[in-house]
């Protein structure tokens, strides 16, 4: 990118140097009126152009590492979920080992009436780790008051349900529960419609997560 930028700059030099010299043999350069060109000019003409191509340069910089940085956080927050999951249910890992993939989001759900929330997440193939970077939202009507960050991490037992899940979205139905927890030991014993999901809060894995009504969803700008 330096490479062109300076390129573009050598460029820029040369034709405001030899520009306003072509033509002079011409009659019409002759009739018209001369235009004083001083080095000053010349030099300020030649700074504003360096400036402009470094600041489309440096913007362009800044975006990837933004969406690099963006990346970076979800993969760590995924993996620190899946760590807190299996530290926390052993049967979890069981089933993470028949897996094809999973999936963790992070969200943040604040409740004043209406509850909602929103977050971002990835989708994992375990044997190749390629990554699908995803969203979610939600929306609800209860009485709560307040903001609970929370993770959803699923695991996804096939191919056919994995691709289902990135490319068509999913959507938690109303009777829709993550279980896992100590009072839920032994109830999530399999994949349920090829998917096991569980919910990690601040106090450790939820006995009955409250995910009805969520939908997840690929994040293009993430997976450009």
């Amino acid at each position: 990118m330096r490479k062109i930028v300076l390129g573009v700059v050598v460029v820029s030099v040369i034709g405001l140097l030899v520009l306003p010299g072509l033509g002079c043999g011409t009659d019409e350069a002759k009739d018209e009126p001369a235009v004083e060109v001083t080095a000053g000019d010349e030099i300020a003409a030649i700074e504003e152009n360096i400036a402009e191509i470094t600041e489309t340069a440096e913007k362009s910089d800044w975006q990837v590492m933004e969406t690099e940085g963006k990346r970076g956080k979800i993969n760590e927050t995924a993996e620190e979920a899946l760590e807190e999951l299996f530290g926390e249910n052993a049967k979890a890992k069981e089933i993470f080992a028949r897996s094809y993939g999973w999936a963790v989001f992070d969200n943040l759900k604040i409740g004043i009436g209406i509850s909602g929330g929103g977050g971002n997440g990835v989708a994992v193939v375990k044997s190749t780790n390629a990554r699908t970077y995803m969203k979610m939202g939600t929306a609800g009507v209860g009485l709560t008051l307040g903001a609970q960050k929370y993770q959803v991490v699923f695991l996804i037992q096939d191919s056919q349900t994995f691709e289902n899940f990135i490319d068509k979205g999913w959507q938690a139905d109303a009777g829709a529960s993550a279980v896992a927890g100590e009072s839920g030991v032994g109830v999530m014993t399999d994949f349920v419609n090829g998917l096991a999901i569980y919910q990690l809060t601040e106090k450790g894995l939820m006995a009955n997560a409250d995910i009805a009504g969520t939908k997840y969803w690929k994040n293009k700008k993430l997976n450009d």
